[in-house]
């Protein structure tokens, strides 16, 4: 890029970002909630298989011992 295409340049990042839409106040909120409702479902659920192949793996070594 050439110094004489900043301005141009400046001018379209300008342009571009005026055709941004920006989300509401409530579908930022309602975003946001259904992100953490499903980061603790998932953990949950991670939580429950870790939990269960451990289980398998101490009766494993417990039988093998």
């Amino acid at each position: 890029m050439k110094i004489g295409d900043i301005p141009q340049f400046v001018q379209q990042v300008r342009a571009e970002t005026a055709k941004v839409v920006w989300p509401s106040s409530r579908e930022t909120m309602m975003t946001s909630l259904m992100v953490i409702i499903m980061t603790a479902m998932l953990g949950i659920f991670f939580f429950g298989i870790d939990s269960l192949f451990s289980a398998i793996v101490h009766s494993l070594l417990t039988f093998a011992g």
